[in-house]
């Protein structure tokens, strides 16, 4: 497509402030909170994360779609995100193994997508201003009817969406003769994550988020998980009920994101909506029974209280974002029970964090010889 022949579109943020591009060939509107993404790689991976549900993505690396699509690097049912910013689109693409171009593929699911826009300067406006709201749109000589519709969209905070990206039945992954089995609830479950549990020996049944421990029960698993997803973790009131009934009984739990967010609020700590959030696959963790550094993957907007997890006699901080000493992970001391802040299946990203998987193998296995 010809540079010249791109309609004009615009951002339009909660605050006002306006900064403009192109139309990569989608014409339209779409709203959400507006994020930025520091990834140099995996575009698609976090395209279609359901994490990023209800969210507007400016992806801070300067080109996007240079190496196309490929069906198998996805992590839901499609593209999550409700629509993207960018400085340069490539509408072709120079991957041998792609299945297909970024925009055909925006377009197949109707989404909305900006390029030509300063993107530097956005983000650095996002970092300064904090996330807030957004509207992105090619109908640019609107900006009144436009900002009408951006104030009735609402706030992330409070916002629960894992209804909106959880599965609607239960379904299984893996060999079904594994000698673990796995029940997930699935508040917007990654692929990659299930794909770890099993490539590890078991065989998981995926509930949807509204599942009671009696469901998630029945199957007689040997260990339980609770997903990353999107939103504000504080209504999601189900899963912190799952985790309390999991955690009384001592039972082995993995919890990641947004899943390690309802344990921390079962545990009685509560969560907060950060100023901009951590989105990138660069990001500095120590863990603190180790002394060891990891460089993770890392998608959250909200985060659990630090003092209050340090007061809390049952909690442990186990792991610290070293960037601005947030919290980003926590165990139980008495019980069979950790979690983190940060994405240890990766996809994009790197996989420092991958042993966490086996820990909670090692840590089902344990509990088997306890049980028999």
């Amino acid at each position: 497509m010809k540079y010249q022949t791109r309609k004009k579109a615009l951002v339009l943020l909660a605050d006002g402030t306006i900064f403009y591009g192109k139309s990569v060939g989608i014409e339209g509107t779409s709203t959400g909170e507006i994020c930025f993404n520091t990834g140099m790689t995996g575009y698609q991976e976090i395209f279609t994360d359901p994490s990023y549900f209800g969210q507007i993505m400016v992806m801070a690396n300067a080109h996007i779609g240079n190496y196309g699509v490929n069906d198998d690097e996805i992590e839901s049912d499609g593209i999550k995100i409700s629509g993207l910013i960018c400085r340069n689109f490539s509408f072709t693409h120079s991957r041998v193994d792609s299945d297909g171009n970024l925009k055909d593929w925006f377009e197949k699911h109707n989404i909305v997508a900006i390029s030509d826009v300063d993107t530097r300067a956005l983000v650095s406006y996002i970092r300064d201003n904090g996330a807030m709201n957004a509207i992105i749109s090619t109908d640019i000589d609107n900006i009144e009817a436009l900002k009408k519709q951006l104030a009735e969209v609402p706030s992330m905070e409070g916002l629960e969406l894992a209804s909106k990206v959880s599965t609607k039945e239960p379904y299984f992954v893996g060999d079904e003769n594994a000698e673990i089995k796995i029940s997930a609830l699935d508040i917007g479950i990654k692929k990659n994550i299930l794909r770890n549990l099993a490539k590890r020996g078991a065989y998981i049944k995926v509930f949807p988020y509204n599942s009671s421990f009696e469901d998630l029960s029945s199957f007689k698993p040997d260990g339980y998980f609770i997903s990353n997803g999107p939103g504000d973790p504080e209504p999601l009131k189900d899963a912190q009920k799952v985790a309390k009934e999991i955690i009384e009984r001592n039972l082995p739990l993995f919890g990641i994101c947004l899943g390690h967010q309802v344990i921390a609020l079962a545990n009685g700590i509560s969560t907060y909506k950060m100023h901009n959030g951590h989105r990138g696959i660069n990001h500095p963790v120590k863990n603190l029974l180790t002394g060891k550094g990891e460089i993770t993957s890392q998608n959250h907007g909200f985060a659990i209280n630090r003092e209050q997890t340090e007061n809390n006699k049952n909690v442990e901080i186990t792991h610290v974002h070293l960037n601005d000493h947030t919290v980003a992970g926590i165990r139980m001391k008495d019980k069979n029970v950790f979690s983190v802040q940060y994405h240890p299946e990766a996809s994009p990203g790197p996989h420092d964090s991958e042993y966490l998987f086996d820990q909670f193998i090692e840590t089902i296995k344990k509990n088997q010889k306890i049980s028999v």
